[in-house]
């Protein structure tokens, strides 16, 4: 089994920037390929950014360039930094990881707003 728990959201204006960190623990014996998604409200959850074990990365047109993922995989971390954040990024940010089978955190909400 694997538990990942995301932390770092919160509320900031639009421009600003959040760190969010994903910890990945239990059955983990080498790197894994994690992804970060988002749901707004009323909407459909969406691929934000993934990158895969041997470190390759991609990300969605809409936070290209703003949003940088990364990961530390002594620490089976990973990172979505996220700058120049906009109105319409706010979401909670879930982590997913597949090992087995799918497994996802409890999300973080990130809200930018004014």
């Amino acid at each position: 089994q694997v538990q990942l728990a995301e932390s770092g959201g919160g509320l900031v204006q639009p421009g600003g920037s959040l760190r969010l960190s994903c910890a990945a623990s239990g059955s983990i014996f080498s790197p894994l390929t994690m992804s970060w998604h988002r749901q707004a409200p009323g909407k459909q959850r969406e691929l934000v950014a993934g990158i895969t074990s041997g470190g390759t990365i991609n990300y969605a047109r809409a936070v290209k360039g703003r949003f940088t993922i990364s990961r530390d995989n002594d620490k089976n971390t990973v990172y979505l930094q996220m700058n120049n954040l906009k109105p319409e990024d706010t979401a909670v940010y879930y982590c997913k990881t597949h090992l087995g089978s799918e497994w996802w955190g409890k999300g973080t909400l990130v809200t930018v707003s004014s």
